[in-house]
Formats: structure tokens, sequence, C-alpha cells
């Protein structure tokens, strides 16, 4: 069986675009034209990742998202968006979404970025080695093998795109990495999205491993140059 999409817009003719061409892929596709529906989809039918759009009838796209992402925390979610205010963007990948396109956008790009957060997701989820692998620094312990992070002996609650941030980081401690270096290790695109994604990412993890997300004790930043983990 092929990876499920589920396609939340209102505008059919988007819907019917992006359905024609996923399909042509080989994925099976899930089409719901407002908030709500899209929802009660996604929590039923448990997709491989969701296309969903911001303005939408009855419940918008962050809100769906936000709560979706009580429920689950795996699924990748990219946001499509006739907007171009920045801080629309950055509010939804505050909520836990880890992608958005804006319209009008290339099917190329968008079925690449489809591709990526899937394989991403599935390799996540596919059952793991032998043994336990741990990284540990300090109060903080990342166990690789179940892919859970603890602090002072309690789990934290991280996003996937969190935790393979945080572990990507950890695995080269002191080693700065761009921002667009980061994209391209971290979520696996080819090309520079909006770097900005990054930042914002890092934002989240800070807030969730940090003691004072203001003054980091792992998560650095090298003004100028990027990001490292602190050994």
């Amino acid at each position: 069986m092929g990876k499920t999409v589920l396609i939340v817009d209102d505008e059919k003719n988007i819907v019917d675009i992006l359905s024609f061409n996923l399909i042509r892929e080989g994925y099976e596709i899930l089409c719901a034209y407002d908030g709500r529906e899209g929802l009660e989809l996604a929590l039923q039918k448990n997709p491989d990742l969701i296309l969903l759009d911001i303005m939408l009838p009855y419940m918008d796209g962050f809100k769906v998202c936000r709560e979706f992402r009580k429920k689950n925390n795996l699924t990748p979610i990219i946001m499509l968006t006739a907007r171009e205010e920045e801080e629309d963007k950055i509010f939804g990948l505050e909520l836990g979404a880890d992608d958005y396109i804006s319209k009008p956008f290339s099917i190329r790009e968008l079925l690449a970025r489809v591709k990526t957060n899937i394989r991403r997701s599935a390799s996540a989820e596919a059952a793991p080695g032998e043994g336990s692998s741990t990284l540990t620094f300090g109060e903080l312990t990342i166990d690789t093998d179940s892919k859970n992070v603890f602090k002072n002996g309690k789990a934290l609650e991280l996003s996937l795109r969190e935790y393979e941030l945080l572990t990507f980081l950890a695995s080269n401690p002191g080693t700065v990495f761009s921002r667009e270096e980061l994209l391209e290790k971290v979520w696996n695109y080819k090309y520079y999205g909006d770097l900005r994604a990054v930042d914002v990412a890092i934002k989240r993890l800070r807030e969730k491993v940090e003691t004072k997300p203001s003054e980091p004790e792992y998560i650095m930043t090298r003004r100028g140059a990027g990001y490292y983990f602190n050994k």
C-alpha cells in the first residue's frame, strides 16, 4: 500500500491539481475542504503526511495544526498559504508544522518536499537496531535507540524535527553549522528553503531543553556563523 497524503484546502482546483500529481507519483489521497473535516480525517485516518491550507472554513489551518499536534507529534505537516506575511509562516512553524510552501507553488518543489518529509518520518518509525545507544551531556540524555530525550531523568516531549535537530547537533559537539547546512543535513533539502525555519526550530528546541532558553547551556549561537552544541 502506498503512502497516504491528506490534502486540506477549500479551493477545489488546488485539491484537484495536487491530487492528480500525487496520485501519479503513487500516493493515496484523502481530501477535506474545511478545517473541521480535515482535523477529523487526520485523527481518524492517520495519514503519512498532511498538506494543510491556512485559510479554511470553520477552523483555520493554525487551529487544525495546534489541535492535531496535541494528539500526534510525528506526522509531517506542510502548510500551504497564499499569504506573504512572514509572521504567518513563522506562527505555523511555532505551532508544530514541519514546513510551509507559498501559493502559487511549483509542483516539482512540492512533490520533493512531500517525498523528503515522508521518507524522514518513515525512517524515524523504523524498527530500532539491537542494543541501545545514548548521548549524555550533563543532565541531558539522548537515547538514539528509542528516540527519546531525557532531562534529569524526565522525558521531554519533542517533535520528530526537534529530536533530529538536537541529535544531529549533539552528535557533532562543538561544530558550528550554518542554517543552510542544517536545512540540508537535518531537513534533507538539497536546495535552500526559508532559513527562518531553522531559527524557529532552534527557538522551540531551546524552550524544551534549556533551563533558561534566553541563556542556553547546550544549543549555542555563533553570531554570523550558525549554531552548535556545547560540549
